[in-house]
C-alpha cells in the first residue's frame, strides 16, 4: 500500500473517530454511560491503530527480506561475471605466453 493510500486511510479513521465522538456527545445518555462508551470507542481505536502498525511492520519485514534476496542474487551474478572475465583473461595471457595468437577480431 502506498504512503498516499495509507495516509488517506488514517484520515478516514480519524474522521470516523471524530464523527463517532460527536455523535456520542449529542446522544441523550447519562454521564457514566457516556464516559464508558467513550472509553470503549477509544480502546477500539487504539486496537485498530496497533493492528495497522503490526501489519506495517510485517510488510516492511517482507520488503526488507525481498531486498536482501535481490541484492544477494545480484552479488552472485556479478561475482560469476567477474570470475568468467578473470578466467578468460588468464586463458588469453597463457596463450600469449606460449606464443599463440589469440583469436580476437
Amino acid at each position: 500500500m502506498s504512503d498516499r493510500d495509507s495516509s488517506g486511510f488514517l484520515w478516514f479513521l480519524a474522521g470516523l473517530g471524530i464523527g463517532a465522538a460527536v455523535g456520542i456527545l449529542y446522544a441523550p445518555k447519562a454521564g457514566g454511560e457516556l464516559r464508558q462508551q467513550l472509553r470503549d470507542a477509544a480502546e477500539e481505536g487504539r486496537d485498530s491503530v496497533k493492528e495497522r502498525a503490526r501489519q506495517a511492520r510485517e510488510q516492511a519485514g517482507t520488503w526488507a527480506e525481498k531486498g536482501r534476496d535481490y541484492l544477494s542474487q545480484q552479488k552472485e551474478q556479478i561475482r560469476s561475471a567477474y570470475e568468467a572475465g578473470r578466467q578468460a583473461y588468464r586463458e588469453v595471457t597463457a596463450e600469449n605466453a606460449e606464443g599463440v595468437t589469440p583469436n580476437v577480431p
